[in-house]
């Protein structure tokens, strides 16, 4: 089963060329300037924009939705640093620099509306990417 993960973001345009331009996301589809679903692997992520109905519609007190925060999606990368020099080279904005961690490193990535995708490279020979799987057995 896919995990579909909703972003609210500024620009829908913007973040579509965002994620299939640098990230290697597929669009599947785009229906109306406010929505659009995008995939990578069993990844699906709804890109919208605050509006008045549906998925951007304002909450009962009146708050907008809006992009941003410290929530994010984790990719599994083979070359952190080559994937960092080329997005930096192409003008995209990291909230942090690379973080060397128990498990591997890592660095928070921006996309347009200043939602974060965190770009991570495992560094030992036992990491288990999400859905492959536990070690231990289950009782």
């Amino acid at each position: 089963m896919a995990a579909c993960v909703r972003y609210i973001v500024d620009d829908v345009k913007d973040a579509i060329e965002f994620y299939t331009g640098q990230l290697g996301f597929k669009l599947e589809m785009h229906p109306a300037p406010p929505f659009a679903e995008i995939s990578r692997g069993d990844l699906h992520v709804y890109l919208t924009q605050p509006s008045q109905f549906g998925g951007g519609s304002p909450m009962p007190s009146g708050e907008p939705q809006k992009p941003g925060g410290w929530n994010r999606i984790h990719l599994v990368v083979d070359d952190l640093d080559g994937i960092v020099a080329t997005l930096k080279a192409a003008g995209n904005r990291f909230r942090n620099e690379v973080v060397q961690g128990v498990g591997g490193k890592q660095i928070l990535l921006q996309d347009p509306s200043g939602n974060l995708v965190e770009l991570f490279q495992p560094n030992r020979g036992e990491y288990r990417a999400p859905g492959s799987g536990s070690k231990t057995e289950q009782r």
